[in-house]
């Protein structure tokens, strides 16, 4: 299974077409760490992360992880072996903090972009999250919670993500 992303508002998976936004400054195959950019390519999917405090487990194959406050991914680039990767919150680590107090990462899959063996700068914390408005994200995409919920039970463990 392979979700295609066919334009910067328009996400496929197997027959259903969802409106989904992505990064402000469009797509790009040279990303780096704080460009706005969504990264082009064909990539890996991780688990799904969740906020059990405002939704039940969702219905799906991935593995599930809770979100919770002491949970982070790592943007920092003083730290090369925790850049680019789920971190226990330090107020030392530079940080894309997961529990959040809006909705947009009630619900979130990490795209593996730059993610075995990630390279320093070339960016990070790229995930499939919610979105409300469809407002650009900082390099991500974003579906309705509504779709993303139907996203999850056609994905799995093997699905990719191509970004064309």
């Amino acid at each position: 299974m392979t979700i295609f992303l066919k334009n910067k508002h328009t996400l496929r998976v197997d027959d259903f077409y969802f409106k989904c936004c992505i990064g402000k400054a469009g797509t790009t195959r040279s990303k780096s760490e704080g460009d706005h950019k969504t990264p082009k390519g064909n990539f890996k999917i991780q688990h799904l992360y969740y906020r059990k405090d405002r939704l039940k487990k969702p219905n799906t194959s991935l593995k599930c992880i809770e979100i919770t406050k002491n949970k982070g991914w790592c943007d920092d680039i003083r730290f090369p072996k925790k850049y680019n990767k789920l971190i226990t919150v330090s107020e030392h680590i530079k940080h894309e903090k997961l529990l959040r107090k809006d909705h947009k990462y009630n619900l979130l899959i990490p795209i593996k972009y730059n993610f075995k063996n990630p390279k320093i700068g070339l960016g990070s914390c790229i995930f499939i999250h919610l979105t409300n408005n469809y407002k650009p994200t900082e390099g991500c995409v974003a579906l309705k919670k509504k779709d993303f919920l139907i996203m999850l039970k056609l994905i799995n463990k093997n699905t990719k993500i191509k970004i064309i």
